[in-house]
């Protein structure tokens, strides 16, 4: 029921061509930029370089996308300032932008007081990790095979802080760590709890 409503509520929200992207440049960080959209139907796309012509692809439930879309709609689609006056360090320069119907709005801020704000941003920092991890959980897989144990348990650590978005895009690659032989016991030990516990929250989640 839960996701229904949170589909409901997203529908009324966003019209189908409706998008919203995020994007943060900080050169000197790892990584030194970072792009990310998500469309209505949950669909997104990330990058580590603008011109990257093939960025990871993920599915967020309907309930996580009516909420960043939720957000947005609290935020004014980003027709309003959001960097705080205050004098702080630079922490690199983000940009929210609300994409629908061949029009946009944007907003670009170092750092904002604005609770929404700061909610939409770590839902866009959740992804980046996420992606991330994943990212670095596929290249142990197919060249540090001693370094897949270490890759999962990043994986774990994100599910346990409530870090970890998307998490069905996890499955497949868990689930040919725990059927692997070449893969170290721990590591397939890990991998095959991991995928059961993810498992499960889904089945919670359509409950």
């Amino acid at each position: 029921m839960k996701w229904l409503v949170a589909l409901l509520s997203c529908s009324v929200l966003c019209a189908a061509d409706a998008r919203l992207f995020f994007s943060k440049s900080f050169p000197g960080s790892t990584p030194a930029y970072v792009a990310i959209t998500v469309d209505h139907s949950g669909g997104g796309e990330y990058k580590e370089a603008a011109d990257d012509d093939n960025p990871l692809k993920f599915q967020l439930s309907a309930a996580d996308t009516a909420e960043m879309f939720g957000l947005a709609d609290k935020l004014d689609r980003f027709k309003r300032p959001l960097e705080s006056p205050l004098k702080v360090a630079q922490m690199g320069m983000k940009t929210f932008r609300f994409e629908e119907g061949g029009k946009s709005t944007e907003v670009k801020f170092n750092f904002s007081e604005d609770a929404d704000a700061r909610l939409l941003l770590d839902w866009f920092e959740r992804i980046s990790e996420s992606e991330r991890a994943k990212m670095n959980l596929s290249r142990a897989m197919r060249f540090d095979k001693l370094g897949v144990n270490d890759a999962v348990l990043r994986v774990d650590a994100a599910w346990s802080e409530k870090r970890l978005v998307g998490r069905e895009q996890f499955l497949p690659l868990l689930d040919r760590v725990a059927k692997n032989e070449a893969f170290v016991n721990l590591a397939r030990d890990r991998a095959a709890r991991l995928a059961a516990a993810l498992r499960a929250a889904g089945k919670g989640a359509e409950q």
